[in-house]
């Protein structure tokens, strides 16, 4: 079956399916593996974490590598983003996609680990549907109650996997800034198995448009936003209707002088202003981009835009990895995986956490028993 493609986020939950964790606690009585293993776990965000600490508690010893500062994943809000400018080329690849305002939309009863209650601290965001640094604060404390950050080498990035010539080991190249040094220097371990959890919010989807080279407006992708301030009295079309598309509509139509929202999933033949909003439109999707600045929708209707604002999503992304780990992306889609999890020629060796997107809950996601 193929991974679903669909993007979620804007007062959402993004939380990564992943390995495990949590629906037993940690027992003495766990049974042992006939041989510990020696295990890359590949990012320190949700899936990494409960990978490791899977890893762990059957007496495998995991080592997690994280290519930024801090544990979290696609948690860890960056405010550096520059939503007023240009960017040339488009970005391709950030380590934080969220904006300032983004809340889960799920209640926080639903998306803690089944023995590690998402609960609300004193000093925290006390909501049912918290903001994003609540859920980062939540899976900063999960790491430190089961003792997951000594696991845990920041600040080093994987740059390579492959299989080595016995067929079960691989081989794992990284970098890692040198001591004392901004420069970075390069390294290489063997590993008896390799856990993927890099994610799949960093490498954004534009959508093609038509023209759009020519044209003489500012292009976005949703991983660049931040607040609507920089939109304000502009004229924003917005390519993508899913959770992005419709949060960042209604944010900037706070400030702009007009939103236009266009989807291909449109039930009309025509645009139609939306229920509530003095300054928001709905139309099919854009058919071409012209160089006086037009954006022609499909049903006929054009305006003159000054940003063109892609919600369109992420791909799925594996750098590192070599032809012998026998996958390969395409059309978004990450095959041949057993349940979504396992390269059947190299299996149990190699294995991907959190690649489809339409589970909602930690408890849900990361079913560690079987």
């Amino acid at each position: 079956r193929k991974q679903t493609q669909k993007h979620r986020r804007g007062r959402r939950h993004r939380f990564l399916r992943a390995a495990a964790s949590s629906r037993r606690p940690d027992r003495s009585d766990t049974p042992m593996p006939s041989r510990s293993l020696r295990v890359a776990v590949i990012g320190a965000g949700a899936a990494g974490l409960v990978a490791a600490r899977e890893l762990r508690r059957e007496g495998h010893a995991p080592v997690v590598f994280e290519r930024t500062d801090g544990v979290g994943g696609t948690w860890v809000y960056e405010a550096d983003a520059d939503a007023s400018a240009s960017p040339e080329p488009l970005v391709t690849q950030r380590r934080s996609n969220l904006d300032a305002s983004l809340r889960t939309n799920l209640p926080r009863e639903c998306m803690g680990f089944l023995d590690f209650p998402f609960v609300a601290g004193p000093d925290g965001d006390t909501r049912r549907f918290p903001g994003h640094a609540e859920v980062l604060r939540y899976l900063q404390s999960f790491a430190r109650r089961f003792d997951l950050d000594g696991l845990v080498r920041l600040e080093t990035e994987v740059v390579r996997v492959s299989r080595e010539t016995s067929g079960t080991s691989w081989r794992v190249r990284y970098s890692r800034k040198a001591s004392g040094s901004e420069k970075r220097e390069t390294d290489e371990e063997v590993f008896d198995a390799v856990v993927i959890c890099n994610g799949h919010y960093s490498q954004p989807h534009f959508a093609d448009v038509a023209g759009v080279d020519a044209w003489p407006g500012k292009q976005l992708h949703s991983t660049s936003y931040r607040v609507p301030e920089p939109f304000h009295g502009q004229v924003v079309v917005v390519i993508g209707c899913g959770p992005s598309g419709t949060d960042i509509s209604r944010d900037i139509a706070g400030v702009a002088k007009e939103v236009h929202l266009a989807s291909r999933w449109s039930l009309s033949a025509t645009s139609e202003k939306l229920p509530g909003h003095a300054n928001m439109w709905f139309h099919s999707e854009i058919d071409r981009a012209q160089e006086d600045g037009s954006v022609v929708f499909h049903d006929g209707s054009r305006v003159k835009a000054d940003v063109i604002m892609h919600c369109t999503g992420y791909k799925y992304n594996f750098p590192f990895l070599t032809n012998d780990a026998t996958v390969s992306v395409d059309d978004n889609c990450v095959d041949p995986l057993y349940k979504h999890v396992f390269p059947p020629q190299v299996a149990p060796r190699l294995s991907f956490i959190g690649l489809p997107l339409k589970d909602a809950v930690f408890w849900d996601m990361y079913p560690s028993e079987d």
